[in-house]
């Protein structure tokens, strides 16, 4: 699968051509794809199904990620072709994303197939080490994990927690961590006697340990990385890691945003269908002019997250320098959108959304989290406002 092309350049009057216009519709790949996808999710990843999950204590559904991943191919799609992926585009791992968001999928996929993927991208491919892991990540074989915490935001150097001493082994520590149960391999980035550096540990090597940590959401639990006199490959140096972290850390918070349209989404239309059932006074409630404007206003909402989510996603396709700020947009609007979409249904559900059977707490919890990871709405929108030179707020 290749991505589509999404504008034509003009050429400018010095010879030079201009930037391609985004084309937020969806191309009939993309189409394709997400029919893919939505049928092997509502086969294997039933909100019933989740829940049961979240209650063994599982990090994730080992079987609908294989099938994902491997099967279908899905772990492949930023992966260039040369290397055994798809050679696709954040396009379609956007659409992969949007689904997930929609069934609340218990799968790393964001940790693994896109911000360990987009890491190692970073780090070139002239490198052995690199191709081996994007090569085995692609195939379903490895699952692999970025040790920053999820919270750290594009823009925003993570902390050092973690060095690299001088027999080449790791030592140090790393909180918050996402996508780490059932990992393969960390990339780890850490400061040694030749500066800043990114670095490849296997899961097995002896000195790693993974402590869970409390997590609202069970469906994406994050971990404590205690790295003690671990043997390490190193990725990328003082020349290239800074920019491999921030490559990273830009794709997952422009990825995230179409995960969390898809979350609103479902949010949306389950509670559409709800208040269409449920009747009181012998009209269904979603009658009543209330709720009427309380869906219309949610359903703009999201209209509005659409097209921030997949401008990110096209920006960050094309290699688009204003990536960055479409990113911080769509971050700021989808994570909000997530979080009101999933107390709308929660509310509008009554009783039932506040029980433990109902799926709607998955989608809270989800939402919640999410708002969090890879910087807050606040995080971006300073983001923007130091882009266009505006003052902070006072206080």
């Amino acid at each position: 699968m290749t991505g589509t092309e999404t504008g034509t350049a003009a050429e400018t009057g010095t010879g030079a051509p201009a930037a391609a216009a985004a084309d937020l519709l969806y191309s009939e790949a993309e189409n394709d794809l997400r029919a893919a996808v939505r049928s092997l999710l509502t086969d294997r990843c039933d909100p019933a199904a989740v829940i049961a999950g979240t209650e063994s204590g599982r990090p994730y559904d080992a079987d609908l990620w294989r099938a994902l991943a491997a099967d279908m191919g899905t772990a492949g799609l930023l992966v260039p072709e040369k290397l055994g992926g798809q050679g696709a585009t954040a396009r379609e791992a956007a659409v992969v994303l949007e689904e997930l968001g929609r069934s609340a999928a218990p799968v790393p996929y964001l940790t693994s197939a896109v911000l360990a993927v987009e890491a190692l991208l970073g780090c070139g491919t002239d490198s052995a080490d690199v191709t081996e892991l994007l090569a085995g990540i692609a195939s379903g074989a490895i699952t692999g994990a970025f040790v920053v915490p999820l919270s750290t935001a594009p823009g925003a150097t993570p902390a050092i927690t973690v060095r690299l001493a001088s027999d080449g082994t790791l030592e140090g520590r790393a909180s918050g961590v996402a996508g780490v149960a059932g990992a393969d391999v960390l990339l780890v980035p850490a400061e040694g006697p030749d500066g800043y550096g990114l670095h490849a540990v296997e899961t097995t090597e002896p000195g790693v340990t993974v402590a869970p940590q409390v997590s609202l959401d069970a469906t994406r639990p994050v971990a404590e990385v205690t790295l003690a006199g671990v043997r390490a490959r190193r990725l990328a140096g003082p020349d290239a890691a800074g920019a491999a972290v921030e490559r990273a850390l830009l794709a997952g918070a422009g990825l995230l945003a179409s995960e969390q349209l898809g979350l609103a989404e479902w949010c949306l239309a389950e509670t559409v269908r709800h208040t269409g059932e449920r009747h009181q006074f012998n009209r269904p409630v979603g009658s009543f002019q209330a709720l009427k404007h309380r869906l219309a206003r949610l359903w703009l909402e999201i209209v509005s997250a659409r097209a921030a989510a997949r401008y990110a996603a096209d920006c960050l396709a094309q290699g688009n320098p204003d990536a960055p700020v479409a990113v911080a947009v769509a971050q700021a609007t989808c994570a909000t959108t997530a979080v009101h979409a999933a107390e709308e249904c929660v509310q509008l559900h009554g009783g039932i959304g506040m029980t433990w059977e109902h799926p709607a707490h998955l989608y809270l919890k989800r939402a919640k989290s999410a708002e969090i990871a890879l910087g807050t709405p606040g995080r971006h929108r300073s983001r923007l406002a130091e882009a266009a030179d505006l003052p902070a707020p006072p206080g």
